[in-house]
């Protein structure tokens, strides 16, 4: 029987909270910062597309499994608005498809926005990761076939207008998850009758981090290498040290800042490890909860289900 390989990498855990330059794609981002860290395992809460910039909260180690609470949380991305066209990516990258001399004055575009806050119908863009008939529709739309999309419900908690000179406008969206910025920009532009798409887009927020969470690349590089750039940096040369790079880290507990918090002794935190349900006590402690984390000296134990006063759970993090 085959042996199975040896692990790669650190065992290390958090969020890196990067403020992802323009030009460098979500997957790209990634393994640069698996690779700075030497970690194990990394993944991203939230795709940000290569002509977008801002915040992408990427998970390193046991971070990876609290990714559906943060691609769940709200977002707030600032965008500008190039009025006069529209494009096939609904972005700078794509070629013209319908253009228009109109420029909407500051008074139309600011009637509008009640139209595309709450609860609203969204198509996503033909260049999506949405899946057709199981193909990616950007796949699809790159061989010259035009897609059927079916609209989908979204949530924009606020639209507001910051700025707006009549040849663009900038705008500051909250919105929660599958809201396509792009399309904001395409259907505010068809319904004024001028056409429009992205110029500029940056992600500002992903709940629950914000902008004071932000690290550039750069940043982890000075912690990593001590000055230098991953460039000029011999691998042999690296510090074995990787203490100035993890304080950059942001505490996996972080993300599941929206469950109930439930504290523990380290004596239930050991049996919870081992998968065994643990009576929660304390004239707080929720009787009943759907979902909730246990912490033991203030480090993530559990994620869990609380029944009958009792903790039961469902996904176990390492000591």
């Amino acid at each position: 029987m085959a042996r199975r390989g040896k692990k790669k990498g650190r065992p290390v855990s958090g969020w890196v909270v990067l403020d992802k330059p323009v030009g460098m794609g979500s997957t790209e981002a990634v393994s640069k910062i698996k690779w700075l860290f030497q970690a194990e395992k990394a993944g991203h809460a939230g795709t940000l597309d290569p002509l977008a910039s801002g915040m992408l909260p990427i998970a390193l180690g046991e971070a990876t499994k609290t990714v559906p609470y943060v691609q769940d949380g709200a977002k707030v991305y600032r965008f500008t608005v190039a009025w006069g066209e529209e494009r096939s990516t609904d972005d700078l990258e794509g070629p013209v498809t319908n253009s228009s001399d109109k420029r909407p004055a500051e008074a139309e575009v600011q009637a509008l926005l009640p139209k595309y806050t709450g609860v609203i119908m969204q198509t996503p863009p033909q260049f999506s990761a949405i899946k057709i008939a199981g193909e990616r529709a950007y796949d699809l739309a790159r061989d010259g076939e035009t897609v059927d999309i079916p609209a989908r419900e979204i949530e924009i908690g606020r639209l507001d207008l910051v700025e707006h000179n009549g040849d663009c406008s900038v705008f500051e969206v909250e919105c929660g998850k599958g809201t396509y910025v792009r399309s904001l920009a395409r259907d505010m532009g068809r319904d004024l009758g001028c056409f429009g798409h992205i110029a500029e887009l940056r992600r500002v927020e992903v709940e629950p981090f914000t902008a004071d969470d932000f690290v550039t690349v750069a940043e982890l590089e000075v912690a990593r290498f001590g000055g230098k750039t991953d460039e000029g940096a011999d691998e042999a040369e690296a510090p074995v040290d990787f203490s100035a790079i993890d304080a950059l880290l942001v505490d996996t507990a972080v993300a599941l800042d929206c469950l109930p918090q439930v504290a523990v002794s380290d004596d239930a935190a050991t049996k919870i490890r081992l998968g065994n349900p643990v009576i929660i006590r304390g004239r707080d402690a929720p009787v009943e909860a759907e979902e909730a984390c246990a912490t033991a000296r203030g480090k993530l134990v559990a994620i869990g289900a609380i029944e009958q006063g009792m903790f039961k759970p469902k996904r176990v993090f390492a000591g």
